[in-house]
């Protein structure tokens, strides 16, 4: 009776949370907590993720010293050259860009950046904005599983290396698994909803003066400023992934280094950022006002609160999951993607989902194949039309094409989050055969 009322306070927490939106979802989870102690599970200290959250903090400030300096602004202008030569593939093109930037930053806050630009180069294409927009988000989505610099995929890589998989070797599946899957979630996008000019709502927007006009190309100009940034970014990107590779057992070119991987990550980042804010000559105490440092801070509380939330209650219940499931998980490994899958649409985060789940069911007897394949369903934040960058893209498109159904989960983005992520573990459990 106890537990059945421990699993309807983390429900209730993770709905409220839900409900509630933004930041509040972390406040829930530790309100979670909260409750979970005082119904007499054990609360323990090391169920929070600290690394994950060190790595989110290190990561977002070096991005926000880079946006403050014009690193982002300098990326969108590249994103929207390459857009414009070709509007009428829009729907291919926005998620190769919002997947490689997220690759590059680690952080799916990027996508806010370019949304615009997409939207303003399907209307000129005549493409409708929901197209391309739906499979860009889930992409950048995506990319967090890919991402050589993303907590997700660092915690990934800590528990699977005393299995003897090493980080290179888990970026080699997972790369192409995830963009791979870009193409053929694109190709169907291409053909759902109705031609934005047969689109009844579109046809009463414009009516009514609300659709704007594309702007057409604008007159920017990078900065050197913004150039350099970028430029310092990448260098610390290759210096985490030369380093973790040289560290690694499979590698093992550092015996027994005196800066272990976390913190490497972590003060890498921190020095990008210094460098950035000496380099770039801008003032340190405005990068606190940019919008990745506000969104990137407030994904540090969301993930404090519901993977402390999630890792309370999995562990203190790991006997009885492990009788319950481990026979079924390891005769249909398949079943783990489902698992995430659900778990992630909950959670809003691949690195608290990632953190609460994954060392379980590495525990249940998963093989280390079966978990790497099946890593991209941690990116199922589509499937509740609340997410920032989903809402955003709702926002942004002003044809109304973008649209949450009555129904809440009829929305132009579960349909290629769901493709995405079945393609993306079909291709890892092959690429991974290979491989591993």
């Amino acid at each position: 009776m106890l537990s059945i009322i421990q699993i309807i306070i983390v429900l209730g927490a993770i709905v409220l949370g839900a409900r509630l939106g933004s930041i509040a979802i972390g406040f829930a989870g530790g309100f979670g907590v909260l409750l979970l102690g005082l119904s007499g599970l054990p609360v323990n200290r090391a169920d929070i993720p600290f690394d994950v959250i060190g790595i989110i903090m290190a990561v977002i400030a070096a991005i926000a010293a880079m946006q403050r300096a014009g690193g982002l602004d300098y990326l969108v202008y590249l994103a929207e050259k390459i857009l414009r030569q070709h509007p009428k593939r829009v729907t291919f093109l926005a998620p190769i860009i919002t997947y490689l930037m997220t690759l590059f930053a680690g952080t799916g806050h990027t996508a806010f950046s370019t949304m615009p630009v997409i939207v303003e180069v399907a209307k000129e294409g005549k493409v409708r904005p929901s197209r391309p927009l739906s499979v860009a988000v889930v992409a950048s989505q995506m990319a967090i599983t890919a991402s050589p610099i993303s907590a997700a995929v660092v915690f990934m890589a800590s528990i699977l290396e005393p299995l003897g998989v090493g980080y290179l070797q888990l970026l080699a599946v997972v790369i192409p698994a995830t963009f791979l899957a870009i193409f053929p979630t694109a190709f169907l996008c291409n053909y759902l909803g109705k031609n934005l000019e047969d689109d009844p709502i579109y046809q009463e927007r414009m009516a009514k003066g609300l659709v704007k006009a594309p702007a057409g190309h604008s007159d920017y100009q990078p900065p050197k400023a913004a150039k350099l940034s970028v430029g310092i970014f990448l260098v610390a990107i290759v210096a985490v992934m030369v380093y973790a590779t040289a560290i690694s057992e499979q590698v093992g070119l550092i015996a027994n280094p005196t800066l272990p991987r976390n913190e490497a990550i972590m003060s890498i980042m921190l020095a990008a950022a210094t460098v950035i804010v000496m380099a770039a000559k801008i003032p340190a105490d405005e990068v606190l006002k940019t919008q990745v440092f506000r969104s990137g801070m407030s994904a540090c509380v969301c993930v404090l609160g519901v993977a402390w939330l999630g890792t309370t209650i999995i562990n203190a219940h790991i006997d009885e999951i492990q009788e319950f499931s481990g026979h079924i998980v390891r005769a249909h490994p398949w079943m783990l993607a489902i698992v995430l899958f659900l778990a992630a649409a909950l959670l809003y985060s691949q690195a608290a989902t990632t953190k609460a789940l994954m060392p379980a069911a590495l525990a249940l007897g998963v093989s280390p194949l079966s978990a790497i394949a099946a890593f991209p369903a941690v990116s199922a934040l589509f499937v509740l039309p609340t997410y920032p960058t989903l809402l955003a893209a709702v926002e942004m498109d002003d044809t109304g094409s973008t649209r949450i159904g009555k129904a809440v989960f009829n929305h132009p983005f579960l349909i290629p989050g769901v493709v995405c992520i079945a393609i993306s573990v079909g291709l890892g459990f092959f690429i991974g055969g290979l491989i591993l």
